[in-house]
């Protein structure tokens, strides 16, 4: 009841605002109140110890600057980024639309981040004991053909802070970035990652898993073209989905018609198919985390039915409040 009244209030605000503000007033009470985390559901998944399996999906903590505020609110895991080499302004404003009528949200970010070297220093800083997944991607103006050089960069340097990262090839707001998602494409990307995985594990002395994010927009054939390549080079896992480029559910609403990728409850039912269709076509060894459209404790069961190992949250977050992740947590106990 609290958050719907905030909510109203902070839905009267320009949503790039109201999401500054959320995350300064969530900093103060994390000071005041921060429970521990509930570690009764934990499991091992791509050799990583998580004490629960729902998780905060990537886009909502772009820089690492919440991560211990964040943590308070339950999260058995936080992805913060996506984030790139350099730092990016992102894409011209407005560029982050609510649509309440749907739960939904459309956004056309385009990686607005302070570049990797500020999210690891606010990552050294962590007092947050769940696990911290880190999203990277590429700079907008470096050439689909030479993406490997930023995603290298990105994952050794986030190689020794981060549990695992993730390689974001599925946002549609970087000009040819989910070009990568073709498979020969993707196996030129993945190959050398996975390659430098190698030379960084006996480095660092330590595991960080990889795992992809792909797009909700593939039909079965580019599924199994994508997770034969998962498979091959013995990728840890896979974040299923991204956004889409859909409008389904939002057709003739207020700023539904807006460029961008569409999250919220009208993907849930498309990220769900994605999900299903990836768990068929990966190894069994391969986890599976889902993304898209959980807004309550029977989207989260959907999720799992459909293969999930984990579960990331980011609209339901925003429409349904923090009370979201404690009550998707006690749903599974």
């Amino acid at each position: 009841m609290i958050y719907k009244t905030l909510r109203k209030l902070l839905f009267l605000l320009p949503p790039e605002r109201a999401h500054a503000l959320s995350l300064a007033g969530l900093k103060g009470w994390s000071k005041i109140h921060c429970p521990s985390i509930d570690s009764g559901l934990a499991r091992e998944v791509m050799g990583i110890h998580f004490p629960n399996p729902v998780g905060l999906a990537a886009g909502l903590d772009k820089n690492g600057d919440s991560i211990d505020a964040l943590g308070c609110l339950g999260f058995g895991f936080v992805e913060v980024g996506t984030v790139t080499p350099r730092p990016q302004p992102g894409n011209p404003r407005p560029r982050l639309f609510r649509i309440p009528e749907a739960g939904a949200i459309i956004n056309r970010m385009g990686f607005n981040n302070e570049g990797i070297d500020h999210l690891l220093a606010q990552a050294a800083r962590r007092r947050y004991r769940g696990v911290l997944g880190v999203n990277i991607g590429k700079n907008f103006d470096t050439p689909v053909e030479r993406a490997v050089e930023d995603y290298r960069i990105g994952y050794r340097k986030a190689f020794p802070l981060a549990d695992y990262v993730t390689v974001n090839i599925s946002s549609p707001n970087t000009p040819g970035l989910r070009d990568l998602q073709q498979a020969s494409l993707l196996e030129d990307l993945l190959g050398p990652l996975k390659d430098l995985q190698g030379e960084l594990e006996a480095r660092h002395e330590k595991r960080t898993p990889l795992v992809v994010k792909v797009a909700p927009d593939l039909d079965e054939e580019a599924v199994a073209l994508i997770a034969g390549v998962v498979n091959r080079l013995g990728i840890e896992g896979v974040i299923a989905t991204n956004t889409t480029l859909s409008r389904h559910g939002v057709e003739g609403l207020p700023h539904g018609d807006e460029a961008g990728g569409l999250s919220g409850r009208p993907l849930r039912t498309m990220s769900t198919e994605t999900l299903q269709q990836f768990r068929r076509h990966l190894d069994a060894s391969v986890a599976l985390i889902a993304a898209g459209g959980i807004f309550s404790e029977a989207d989260l069961a959907e999720k799992l039915s459909a293969g999930a190992d984990l579960a990331q949250i980011y609209s339901g977050l925003i429409y349904e409040g923090p009370g979201l992740v404690k009550r998707l947590i006690q749903s599974l106990h």
